[in-house]
């Protein structure tokens, strides 16, 4: 009851107490009448419609799931010799994820090479496996929102170790867009929109880079941690 507003806890509380002294007259009634009886059925149907609607009056709270603390640098890692609006295009985008969605880490990969990798880094690459795969066939998003009830769940040890939550975004046939999250269903409908159409948007950029096999070279330039992401999750 310490959870209901206080005109919730009074309708609930007169509900109970007329339950109780309908069965109190009842069982100390001389003798039982239909009349009794039929005001009896009366008041017992009065004081449970008060404590359902006590009940309905309250709302329901769920709370949220709660926040894995990852571990790992936080930073930001873009492949060299990339187009300078393509570059802005990576980083605007990223960063809007990190800060707009529940989005721990992201991945980009495009053409079977990580071409960006910002918010909590891994120690180790990220390389795409069954369900990356699958979520290209279909050209739609994966979402495992508790990665660890998941077979398979070793193709994302290129993301940080217990990460709980995974969205996988196929951009085109030619990459993914993989994000972290932060906990356990975090991701809602409105943030998969979000990612989908960003992934939209960054693969006509993609499409008019040549890709890993050209002019650019292996390396990757790397951005101090700070400031490069956000410390805490979107809200």
């Amino acid at each position: 009851m310490t959870g209901l507003p206080a005109a919730a806890r009074l309708c609930l509380a007169a509900g109970l107490l007329g339950l109780v002294l309908c069965m109190i007259n009842q069982f100390s009634a001389p003798e039982l009448s239909p009349a009794l009886e039929r005001a009896a059925v009366l008041a017992s149907l009065m004081a449970v419609g008060l404590m359902l609607v006590a009940l309905l009056w309250s709302r329901a709270n769920p709370l949220a799931p709660e926040l894995v603390e990852l571990e790992g640098p936080r930073g930001l890692e873009l492949i060299a010799g990339l187009p300078g609006d393509l570059a802005v295009e990576l980083g605007w985008g990223s960063r809007m994820l990190l800060t707009a969605t529940p989005a721990a880490s992201l991945v980009v990969l495009w053409q079977g090479q990580v071409i960006l990798r910002r918010g909590v880094l891994a120690p180790r690459p990220f390389a795409p496996g069954a369900i990356c795969q699958r979520a290209r066939q279909t050209g739609k998003a994966v979402s495992l929102v508790t990665l660890k009830l998941y077979p398979g769940a070793d193709e994302f040890g290129g993301l940080p170790a217990g990460t709980p939550a995974v969205l996988v975004q196929p951009i085109g046939e030619g990459g993914w867009l993989v994000l972290g999250g932060w906990s356990p269903r975090c991701f809602s409908r409105s943030d998969e929109a979000w990612i989908e159409g960003w992934a939209e948007k960054l693969r006509t950029s993609l499409q008019g880079w040549c890709g890993p096999g050209g002019s650019q070279g292996p390396g990757r330039t790397e951005q101090s941690a700070a400031g490069s992401s956000p410390d805490h999750p979107a809200s």
